[in-house]
């Protein structure tokens, strides 16, 4: 018989590698022993390194010019301000949960970004934090609701508001949304006995962003003697031992992938790009705001704009041209030279303090296969992701502490990380160098010889 269940993936949202693989290793017993009897190392995200499009890159083998998908929000046509969430209906790639169903298997995915609306499977399926709330239809199948209900009462999608100040109310949270996760899937691992199980904890993502800057004295608003000084080692040791209770009803012959999208880094202050574009003659306002305002807000005279911004994690920076948008500034034959003039401007822009920044500046065409959709002209690392882009335009700083969606300690890095434990074939330990979050698909399709998709852009780590 096959063992129960052939392949365990447990997702941690944004886990980071320094913590996980070198400084608490030896506090976390569960990950460390797979770890020695595994393979393990930096895995480097997708561009951008961010929750949407990342897990889907990861579970598809594509990229996000290839799916389409360049963020949490992307522009559907080319109008100026309207933006849509990339839902599970943006991403038309079979995912490693398709693959397997096709192949017979019996799956389980619980929580995995991009997975609402739900979608059928061969097996049973938990939505993700984009799911409005349990009253919608957000499992398959539709009963296994009531049997979450029965299990945990009220079933938590995500963490409501992990952007403010109540970080009491926070950290409770957390650890429901991780309880209820864990909880969820033994009780699916026990009951339905899948050949697959996935499951994505959104709580390290979460804890993060609430809480970095009472860890880490290089953050810069960072919180000496802070009551909270602990809360995100004592939650990874918690992660860590619901991994343990969950790999116990396991078959000895299960494979364990445990990883994530993208890592973390502390968040030194955001930049003003909307703000910057104005200043600089690419953005131009009919009237200038009393206040600092979002695009959205802000009265644009779009027929003299040639380039708007939007905020977020990374810049994402907008040219308009002429015949493509719908009052374009910028002539198509000078559309190259303006996107290579401004992409050296913002590679080369110095920091608040007059050195470098450290700008990172990409061109779709030059990380992508293909690109699909609206795709951004310009993706921005400000400082190497340690800087945010900030959308709002009008008086101020182009540089600021304050974040404009609420408070945020923690931006993210370009690795995560990953460690494989496969009982048939050990690593012992055996740490893997250059892996990519596209390698994912094609190594767990070749372990268990299953043809992959056609141009698939990774490749197996292990075979």
């Amino acid at each position: 018989m096959s063992p129960s269940p052939r392949l365990l993936i447990i997702g941690l949202d944004c886990a980071e590698p320094s913590l996980v693989l070198d400084r608490w290793r030896a506090d976390l017993p569960n990950l460390d022993r797979l770890m020695r009897q595994g393979s393990y190392g930096r895995l480097e995200s997708c561009i951008p390194a961010i929750t949407v499009p990342a897990w889907s890159c990861m579970m598809s083998g594509r990229d996000p010019g290839e799916l389409g998908v360049y963020g949490f929000r992307n522009r559907p046509d080319r109008s100026y301000t309207r933006m849509r969430v990339a839902d599970s209906r943006a991403v038309r790639a079979p995912r490693l949960w398709n693959i397997l169903s096709d192949a017979g298997w019996r799956v389980a995915v619980i929580g995995v970004p991009g997975t609402y609306p739900i979608q059928p499977v061969n097996g049973s399926m938990v939505g993700c934090f984009l799911s409005p709330s349990t009253a919608a239809d957000y499992t398959h199948p539709p009963e296994l609701a009531a049997e979450i209900a029965d299990l945990v009462g009220d079933y938590l999608l995500d963490v409501p508001n992990f952007r403010s100040d109540d970080k009491p109310r926070i950290l409770r949270d957390i650890y429901t949304l991780c309880d209820q996760r864990f909880a969820v899937a033994d009780h699916l691992l026990i009951h339905n006995q899948p050949d697959m199980l996935m499951l994505v904890e959104m709580g390290v993502d979460r804890i993060h962003h609430a809480f970095w800057k009472h860890m880490d004295p290089r953050h810069p608003d960072f919180v000496a003697n802070s009551p909270f000084a602990d809360a995100i080692y004592a939650y990874y040791r918690h992660i860590d031992q619901h991994i343990g209770a969950l790999l116990s009803h396991c078959d000895d012959e299960t494979v364990t992938l445990v990883v994530s999208d993208h890592g973390a880094r502390p968040l030194m202050g955001g930049f003003r790009l909307n703000e910057w574009l104005r200043r600089n003659g690419y953005l131009t306002l009919r009237t200038a705001p009393s206040a600092s305002a979002s695009i959205e807000q802000a009265d644009v005279d779009w027929s003299r704009t040639r380039a708007w911004g939007s905020g977020g994690y990374y810049g994402r920076v907008f040219l308009n041209v002429r015949g493509r948008e719908p009052e374009g500034a910028i002539a198509l034959v000078d559309y190259e030279r303006e996107r290579t003039e401004l992409a050296e401007r913002l590679r080369n822009l110095p920091g608040p303090d007059g050195q470098s920044l450290g700008n990172r500046v990409f061109t779709p065409q030059s990380i992508y296969r293909n690109v699909r959709g609206v795709a951004p002209d310009l993706i921005v690392y400000f400082g190497d992701l340690a800087w945010r882009s900030v959308g709002t335009v009008g008086d101020g700083s182009l540089y600021v502490r304050e974040n404009d969606t609420g408070p945020d300690d923690a931006n993210h890095a370009q690795h995560g990380l990953m460690i494989l434990h496969d009982p048939q074939r050990p690593g012992n330990g055996r740490q893997l160098e250059g892996a990519q979050i596209y390698d994912i698909l094609p190594t767990l399709l070749a372990r268990y010889g299953i043809a992959a998709p056609d141009g698939l852009r990774g490749n197996a780590l292990i075979r």
